[in-house]
């Protein structure tokens, strides 16, 4: 029986393998560069110096970059006098010979596409063979067994994704990226690219919309309408701005969403729905209501004690469908009923660790992601505090939740507190407050709303706001 070496002990040589590359293309590509203004101008935002296997090529590459950068010309003189006092040949004679030859020796400027694709299609091969020998080094470790399939599957969600996981990167590189981004933000597709708006006018203008990759944390006392909050803005979200939105309810069955998504669209007292009672009008606007909701880019899940990975995996499985836009906005209802998909020691680590892969998860499908949260019985409790009004202290189960959201909204009603307590107050039972507790893009506020308890519908009110 052959010897067979340990995963850990694995090599490519031993498994006969050769990681992939073609020095003819890659030397093709940056020789229609020099030829070609244009040529250039496509490497610079299609391809990245890690494409090409060859160090020398990486570094030609690298420098015709930088050249481009700082406005200077590109060609085989400004090229070869960079390369030659950076080190990546013994000298100038050297680097000169190397330049000429690449500028010299390409087949067809007008078969760069096929030249760029080859270049493409091995990088693509060397990662996966790199997250092959990651996976297989994994499995060594004895690692829990959901944890390695998640770590296996977000690998090659990465490289289906063109994303690469080094994360390092120089001050000039980010410098291009914000360019393309401002460049992006005030064209003609800016909404693409700028903060998706709520839908509550006030609200937008204290966060800008939801920002792409942020961590959204909205929380309140039970009753508070937290709930009918996230979904107005998820049918506003879907509606208004044709953004696919996932809602994983863990604590509703999509049935009871979508009654409640229908009876706020439609205008229809939320009690006269669940029973069923509608007159010769309600089933017109209910009509109607199905109608404008048809065929909204709403998803729902309402999976118990789902996990991140799950979520994640979900998400992935709609990304992938070519037949279907990717998702673009995730609201979670609610995060303590969630469960980690690691082991610990105790609620307030469990929730850190949920709390934090969700970061993760907006960060990588670069999506806002609205987590529901409850808070303590604090607001409540503590003297002093006769308003109630919730703090970030207010905050259930762990100081992560704070430390790891990019922006915390907590909704209050005076008017539920004092009819709660008998009391009787001047306060509006048809408004509300949205409290802007954190934003880490910018200033904190409270931003009222209108409340109808009736259909559990937010509103905009006609007021001014001081920001």
């Amino acid at each position: 029986m052959p010897f067979v070496p340990k995963n850990d002990e694995l090599s490519l040589s031993s498994l006969g393998i050769q990681m992939p590359y073609n020095m003819q293309a890659e030397q093709s590509v940056l020789g229609a560069a020099l030829m070609e203004d244009t040529i250039l101008n496509r490497l610079i935002t299609e391809m990245e110096p890690e494409m090409f296997y060859s160090e020398q090529n990486r570094a030609v590459f690298e420098t015709m970059r930088a050249l481009f950068t700082d406005s200077e010309a590109v060609d085989v003189i400004t090229l070869v006098n960079a390369l030659g006092t950076n080190g990546t040949f013994a000298g100038a004679d050297d680097a000169k010979v190397y330049i000429t030859r690449i500028a010299e020796t390409v087949p067809a400027i007008s078969n760069v596409d096929s030249y760029i694709k080859i270049v493409k299609e091995k990088y693509q091969a060397r990662r996966l063979i790199d997250a092959a020998r990651g996976i297989l080094n994994e499995t060594a470790s004895g690692e829990d067994a959901d944890l390695l399939l998640e770590s296996a599957e977000q690998k090659i969600y990465d490289i289906r994704s063109g994303r690469d996981k080094s994360g390092v990167k120089t001050i000039r590189e980010s410098i291009l990226e914000v360019i393309d981004t401002m460049q992006k933000l005030s064209g003609a597709d800016r909404d693409k690219f700028a903060g998706i708006p709520t839908g509550f006018t006030y609200l937008d203008t204290v966060l800008t919309g939801l920002g792409r990759s942020d961590l959204i944390i909205l929380a309140a006392r039970p009753g508070m309408g937290k709930t009918s909050f996230a979904l107005n803005i998820a049918t506003n979200v879907a509606r208004q701005q044709k953004v696919p939105t996932i809602i994983f309810s863990l604590e509703m069955t999509c049935e009871q969403l979508t009654d409640r998504i229908l009876s706020s669209t439609a205008n229809i007292d939320s009690q006269a729905f669940r029973t069923g009672r509608l007159n010769n009008s309600d089933w017109n606007d209910f009509a109607q209501a199905t109608s404008l909701l048809y065929n909204a880019p709403i998803y729902m899940d309402d999976s118990s004690g789902i996990s991140v990975p799950e979520m994640k995996a979900k998400i992935r499985q709609i990304n992938q469908d070519p037949k279907k836009e990717k998702i673009g906005l995730v609201i979670i209802d609610y995060l303590q009923l969630m469960q980690s998909a690691k082991r610990t020691e105790s609620r307030v680590q469990e929730i850190s660790d949920i709390t934090r892969n969700l970061k993760i998860m907006a960060k990588e499908l670069n999506v806002p992601v609205i987590a529901l949260s409850q808070l303590s019985r604090a607001a409540e409790k503590t003297a002093g505090r006769s308003d109630h009004r919730p703090q970030l202290s207010d905050l259930r189960d762990s100081g992560s939740i704070e430390q790891d959201a990019d922006i915390v909204l907590f909704l209050y009603r005076a008017a539920y507190y004092n009819s709660q307590n008998g009391e009787e107050s001047q306060a509006n039972e048809n408004e509300a407050e949205c409290i802007v507790a954190k934003n880490r893009h910018g200033e904190t506020s409270v931003v009222r709303l209108g409340w109808d308890g009736a259909h559990t519908r937010f509103s905009n009110l006609d007021v001014t706001h001081d920001f």
